[in-house]
């Protein structure tokens, strides 16, 4: 995508502030800044595109909105060579420390059988739109009150927003 600084200033208005910065090669929770207002958005992309050359060698970043109490809720699948998704249920992996996961939790204490119906079937989904054929993780972002839901499919070295 398009990585100009006016660029992803004006798709921050779009989203909304707070804004998270990720970098788009990396993990760990490297390269990610979290921006509160436009007046530090500059300062904050520089600084995630510098830790994210140092630490992945790619400058690409990822701008999303910021949810500042959510449960991280991850998904495994697994996708075979004739289309088939299977599910492995859900794993809470909301104990960070610098946004990289101390505890796994299985299964989650907040999931109801609606939701776990929708992010399962989300999973599914978002395997089946890419042809899975592998052991991946899509990950979700559910606020504390259920109100909204984003997610994300790792595996392969893919990233893809859902």
């Amino acid at each position: 995508g398009d990585q100009d600084v006016n660029r992803l200033i004006e798709e921050a208005k779009k989203i909304g502030y707070p804004v998270l910065l990720k970098a788009s090669a990396g993990g760990g929770g490297k390269g990610m800044r979290i921006v509160y207002e436009e007046s530090k958005l500059k300062e904050g992309i520089q600084s995630a595109k510098s830790e994210a050359k140092n630490a992945f060698g790619d400058t690409r970043l990822l701008i999303e909105r910021y949810f500042e109490h959510v449960k991280h809720i991850e998904i495994q699948i697994i996708g075979d060579n004739y289309g088939n998704i299977q599910h492995l249920y859900e794993r809470e992996c909301s104990v960070q420390r610098r946004h990289q996961k101390v505890i796994e939790e299985a299964p989650s204490s907040i999931m109801t059988p609606e939701l776990r119906e929708f992010v399962t079937k989300a999973a599914i989904k978002v395997g089946k739109s890419i042809n899975y054929k592998s052991l991946g993780t899509v990950e979700f972002i559910v606020d504390c009150n259920h109100k909204s839901i984003s997610g994300k499919e790792e595996g392969n070295n893919n990233n893809r927003e859902t």
